[in-house]
């Protein structure tokens, strides 16, 4: 759970990219960075802080659900962007917060559960873990 990922909101990510069709240079690349560097257990525990506030249990924390797993082979410690370049050359920065968004994206999970359950249906995912050589 220690590994770090930078965080972007999809819909930051996706006026990013509009912004670097509209207004980008054709052939330069740009970085899109949410400033969101977080460890993955620290994501984790977010999750189950929003959801205690959102769906509590009574003596019973989401957080009691969490099983640490050895890490996968070959699995990256850090991924991390630097965005400078797109918030310099076209004034591009992210404009949700993270824990905003972070709680907007849960919101839409826990309004669309049956949406949710359908796709898990659909895909075939048994709910074992992805990744690994069994």
């Amino acid at each position: 759970g220690s590994n770090v990922r930078d965080w972007l909101y999809v819909e930051d990510h996706i006026e990013a990219l509009m912004l670097a069709i509209k207004n980008g240079i054709v052939g330069e690349t740009y970085c899109i960075g949410g400033h969101g560097e977080f460890t993955n257990i620290g994501i984790v525990n977010l999750i189950c802080e929003i959801l205690d506030k959102k769906i509590p249990h009574k003596g019973f924390s989401y957080k009691s659900l969490i099983k640490q797993v050895d890490d996968r082979p070959g699995h990256d410690f850090r991924y991390s962007i630097n965005p400078k370049k797109i918030s310099s050359s076209l004034g591009w920065e992210p404009k949700y917060k993270f824990n905003d968004a972070l709680e907007i994206t849960i919101d839409w999970y826990l309004s669309n559960l049956d949406w949710c359950k359908e796709m898990i249906e659909k895909s075939g995912y048994s709910h074992q873990r992805l990744g690994i050589d069994d």
